[in-house]
C-alpha cells in the first residue's frame, strides 16, 4: 500500500505538480496597455476647442439678438420689440449652446490635465466609450436646438403664407441676422462634435 500511495501520480487526481526543484513563477495576467497616438490627440484637441468656441458664439449672438422696430399695416404703424428671451425655441438653443460649451471645455482641461502628468488622453476602452457617448448627446442637442431655433428663425424671416402676417424681419434685420448667424454656429459645432465622435471610435478601434 504504501508502494501505490508513493508511486500514484498527480495526474490521477486531475492536478498538475510542478516537477521538484524548478523556479518556474506563474506569469502575471496581461492587462491592456492604453496607445498613444499624437495624431488623434491632435485631432481631439482640434475639434474639441472647435466645438466650444462655436457653441459660445451660438450662445453669445443669440443671446444679443434684440432689436426694436415699427411695422406699417394698413397704414397704421404697429411698434415692434424682438428678442431672443421671447421664443421657447431660441431661449432652449441658449441652454443647449451653454451646457455644449461647458462639456466641450471640462474635456478640454481633462486632455490638459492628462497632457501634464503624461498619461494618455484615453486611457480605457470604458473611457473611450464614454466619450463616444457624451460626444454623441451633445452633438444630436445642438443638432435639435439649432433646427428648432431655425424654423422660427425662418418663419419671422418669410412670415406665414395664406395669412396678413409679413416678413418680420424687414422692420427688425439685426435681430434676424444675429439668430441666423447663432443657429448656424450652433450647427457648426454640431459638426465639430459629430467629428469627436468618429475620433472616439477610432480610438476604441486602435485600444
Amino acid at each position: 500500500m504504501g508502494s501505490f500511495a508513493n508511486g500514484q501520480n498527480g495526474s490521477e487526481l486531475g492536478i498538475q505538480m510542478p516537477a521538484m526543484g524548478s523556479s518556474a513563477v506563474p506569469e502575471p495576467p496581461t492587462t491592456s496597455v492604453a496607445v498613444r497616438c499624437p495624431r488623434l490627440d491632435m485631432a481631439m484637441v482640434a475639434t474639441r476647442a472647435a466645438a466650444l468656441v462655436m457653441a459660445l458664439l451660438s450662445m453669445s449672438l443669440m443671446v444679443s439678438a434684440k432689436q426694436r422696430g415699427s411695422l406699417i399695416i394698413f397704414g397704421i404703424e404697429i411698434p415692434l420689440y424682438a428678442k431672443w428671451s421671447l421664443s421657447d425655441s431660441m431661449k432652449s438653443l441658449v441652454g443647449l449652446s451653454a451646457e455644449a460649451a461647458a462639456y466641450s471645455l471640462a474635456q478640454l482641461l481633462s486632455i490638459a490635465y492628462k497632457a501634464l502628468k503624461k498619461v494618455p488622453v484615453v486611457p480605457s476602452r470604458r473611457y473611450a466609450w464614454m466619450l463616444l457617448a457624451g460626444d454623441q448627446v451633445f452633438a444630436y442637442a445642438m443638432l435639435s436646438g439649432g433646427s428648432a431655433a431655425a424654423a422660427v428663425a425662418n418663419l419671422n424671416r418669410t412670415g406665414i403664407r395664406h395669412t396678413a402676417l409679413p416678413n418680420f424681419c424687414k422692420p427688425l434685420p439685426r435681430f434676424c441676422d444675429l439668430s441666423a448667424a447663432s443657429i448656424a454656429c450652433a450647427f457648426l459645432s454640431c459638426a465639430f462634435l459629430a467629428a469627436s465622435a468618429v475620433i472616439d471610435v477610432i480610438w476604441l478601434s486602435n485600444l
